[in-house]
């Protein structure tokens, strides 16, 4: 898998979506982190992953959204993902990230529980 990872962000009144398409590897998974770090710098507290258009996430890009999670625990800040596919959202359950960060079915449903809204 060599698909390179784009990632486009929604800056919102009250946080932040950030929406993933292509693989999340080692590559990938950074991208997306200096996207976050960058906003939560800014002072984001809610960031949501919208990983509709990502079909693959690889142990390493595990890994690197897990710092990203504790990173924005340490800040008192919430991070969600929405609109995973069935093996992404399963993988999050066994990796354990289901139980630091909500995982929602749609962006709508996230940016109403989050209060992202803005």
């Amino acid at each position: 898998m060599s698909e390179e990872l784009k990632v486009a962000v929604e800056r919102r009144n009250a946080g932040a979506v950030l929406y993933t398409r292509g693989y999340i590897n080692n590559i990938g998974g950074e991208e997306i982190a200096n996207r976050a770090y960058e906003l939560m710098d800014d002072g984001v507290r809610a960031l949501l992953l919208n990983l509709r258009d990502t079909k693959i996430v690889n142990s390493i890009g595990i890994s690197i959204l897990i710092e990203i999670i504790e990173k924005m625990m340490d800040r008192g800040g919430k991070i969600g993902f929405c609109c995973l596919t069935p093996v992404i959202h399963k993988t999050f359950q066994i990796m354990g990230l289901a139980n630091y960060a909500s995982i929602f079915e749609s962006e709508d449903v996230a940016v109403k529980e989050m209060k992202i809204a803005g």
